[in-house]
C-alpha cells in the first residue's frame, strides 16, 4: 500500500501502525481557527499538521476560492451563492468573526493564497466541491504556486476526480465516500481507472475494506476522527492519514497510547 506518500514498508513493520499515520487538519486547523481560511491553514502548519485539507469551488468569474458549503451562509457576513458571485463580492465578507473575534476580518481565500502557506514537506489536500469546471483554472493555480508536487485532490464526484487525475496525472488523486453500499465496486473501479485510492468516512474503514486495498494496491485516508480511541482504531488497521478537527490534540493523545 502506498501510505499517502510519507511512510515506507519497513518502518511499518518495526514500529506500531498508529506511529505512523499522518494527520490532516480538517479545513486547516478548524477546532480553534475558523475553517477554510488562511489562519486556519498558518495554525494547523504551526500546531505541525502533516496536511491541511480545504475545499473549493468555482466563482462567477472563474476564480478558485475556498470555502465549504455552496453559499456562505453559514460562515459569511451574508449568504451568496458561490457560483452565482464574482469573487471581489465574496471578498468583502467576514468569514472570521463567526469563531471568534480575533479572527474579524478574514476573508474567503483563493487557493491560490493557501498554497503560498504550505511548507516544504507538507501537503496540501484539496477537496474540489463542484465539479471538474474548476479544472482550468486549478490547474494555473496549482502550476503558479510551484507546490504541485504538495498538492492531492479529492471529490466525492466520480467523474470529477476521473478527470481530476486525468487533468493532474501525477498526483494522488482519492475518492471520498462516506456510503458503505456501492463501495466494493467502486474501489474495484479505481483501481483500474488509475486512482491512487479512496478516503472514507472513519465509520466504513474496517479490516476488510483494508485488505481488499492492499490487494488492489489503492491507498485509505479517513475523515473526520476527533476522538483518540477511534483514532488508534483506524491507524492500526492501517489508514495512511487520519482527517481531524484537532491534528495537534489528537497527535498528542495517540502518543500517550503508546
Amino acid at each position: 500500500m502506498k501510505n499517502f506518500g510519507f511512510t515506507s514498508l519497513l518502518l511499518l513493520l518495526v514500529v506500531p501502525a498508529f506511529s505512523q499515520v499522518q494527520f490532516i487538519a480538517h479545513r486547516g486547523a478548524s477546532y480553534l481557527a475558523p475553517e477554510n481560511t488562511v489562519a486556519a491553514a498558518r495554525l494547523a502548519w504551526k500546531l505541525d499538521a502533516d496536511a491541511v485539507e480545504i475545499d473549493i469551488y468555482l466563482s462567477k468569474d472563474g476564480q478558485v476560492v475556498v470555502n465549504h458549503d455552496r453559499t456562505t451562509k453559514r460562515t459569511g457576513t451574508d449568504s451568496l451563492v458561490i457560483a452565482e458571485t464574482d469573487s471581489d463580492e465574496l471578498r468583502k465578507l467576514d468569514v472570521g468573526r463567526w469563531k471568534d473575534e480575533k479572527y474579524t476580518g478574514e476573508k474567503i481565500p483563493f487557493v491560490s493564497e493557501v498554497l503560498e502557506t504550505v511548507p516544504k514537506g507538507k501537503k496540501l489536500v484539496i477537496e474540489i466541491k463542484c465539479g471538474p469546471e474548476v479544472l482550468p483554472a486549478l490547474k494555473e493555480a496549482v502550476k503558479a504556486s510551484g507546490k504541485k508536487k504538495q498538492v492531492v485532490f479529492i471529490a466525492f464526484g466520480w467523474e470529477t476526480i476521473l478527470e481530476t487525475k486525468k487533468q493532474f496525472p501525477k498526483n494522488e488523486c482519492h475518492w471520498l465516500s462516506s456510503r458503505v453500499e456501492g463501495l466494493a465496486d467502486r474501489m474495484e473501479e479505481a483501481a483500474e481507472l488509475g486512482l491512487d485510492g479512496v478516503n472514507l468516512h472513519h465509520k466504513l474503514v474496517s479490516k476488510g475494506v483494508m485488505d481488499r486495498a492492499k490487494q488492489l494496491n489503492l491507498d485509505v485516508l479517513c475523515w473526520t476522527v476527533d476522538d483518540p480511541v477511534e483514532a488508534r482504531r483506524v491507524a492500526d488497521l492501517g489508514v495512511s492519514a487520519i482527517t481531524t478537527n484537532r491534528p495537534a490534540w489528537l497527535r498528542q493523545q495517540l502518543d500517550t497510547l503508546k
